[in-house]
């Protein structure tokens, strides 16, 4: 008799094909690790720019403390020729500035403008040395000036810098455009502060009486002095929020040394190729 039954094999029945699994889908680019090489150690300050840098560092400490100082005598400002105490102010601190942050720490104009004439030239001269190899060196147009590229994203890196989001790799190794013009202001800045200093000297009035004309008067002038004096700290205290967020041990240590670590530009993990069947 025949039976309806498929026949079976004499090994068993035939194994089960089992489906393939579904493709997985590759994560876009920004969802994947980042690859990171080695940091990079370059030179990039040069010993003469590190050595005035510091003693500007020396410099301007001293030069605001006594300034405090010859402040306090009369803490009040004007405008013109004439200022004193009944005399309409434009500016007034009421008691002076605490003694703590003037050089000395006590009432003493006479001491505080011997302090301050002395690292006023002491800053001067180092300014001078700074500028001439600046100059000499290509310093200041190979370094300071900004490129087409910078100008046209300077609104993109303003947003970065606000956000503290700072360049990596190759765009890191030179100066980016707000840095550039933050120094090109400094450079502009420091010698106005040291004219309208100058001009508050009698003896400088005598042998240059047109000084007081060029500042409006020496109430005028005084104004402007600190007013200048002001803006050099506005841009220390932002100068010190940037190396504390960019990172201080490297950006300090490159000034001491001259050697910077250039942090890498993360690279995106390129997506699994598929394996294909032998």
């Amino acid at each position: 008799m025949v039976s309806d039954e498929p026949a079976i094999p004499e090994d068993g029945p035939p194994p089960e094909v089992q489906p393939s699994p579904p493709p997985v889908a590759e994560p876009p680019p920004e969802a994947r690790p980042a690859l990171s090489a080695a940091p990079e150690v370059i030179h990039r300050h040069a010993a003469i720019t590190r050595i005035t840098h510091w003693i500007n560092v020396v410099c301007i400490t001293v030069l605001l403390m006594s300034g405090f100082q010859i402040f306090d005598a009369h803490p009040a400002l004007y405008w013109g020729q004439k200022g004193a105490d009944f005399d309409r102010h434009i500016f007034a601190w009421p008691g002076g500035i605490p003694h703590w942050a003037t050089i000395p720490g006590w009432q003493d104009l006479a001491t505080g403008r011997i302090w301050h004439f002395f690292f006023a030239w002491l800053f001067v001269i180092n300014g001078l040395v700074y500028l001439a190899y600046g100059f000499l060196s290509g310093h200041f147009r190979r370094d300071f000036l900004p490129t087409r590229h910078q100008l046209a994203h300077i609104g993109q890196s303003a947003w970065e810098h606000l956000r503290l989001k700072f360049p990596k790799g190759e765009e890191a190794k030179t100066y980016n455009v707000l840095q550039k013009f933050a120094y090109i202001g400094i450079v502009i800045l420091l010698p106005l502060m040291l004219a309208t200093g100058l001009t508050m000297s009698p003896g400088m009035d005598s042998a240059f009486p047109w000084l007081l004309d060029l500042f409006g008067g020496r109430q005028s002038d005084r104004t402007l002095h600190f007013i200048f004096a002001w803006l050099i700290v506005g841009f220390v205290i932002i100068h010190l929020i940037a190396i504390l967020a960019a990172g201080p041990i490297n950006e300090i240590g490159s000034m001491i040394t001259g050697r910077w670590k250039v942090e890498p530009e993360p690279h995106p993990i390129p997506p699994s190729q598929p394996e294909t069947a032998p």
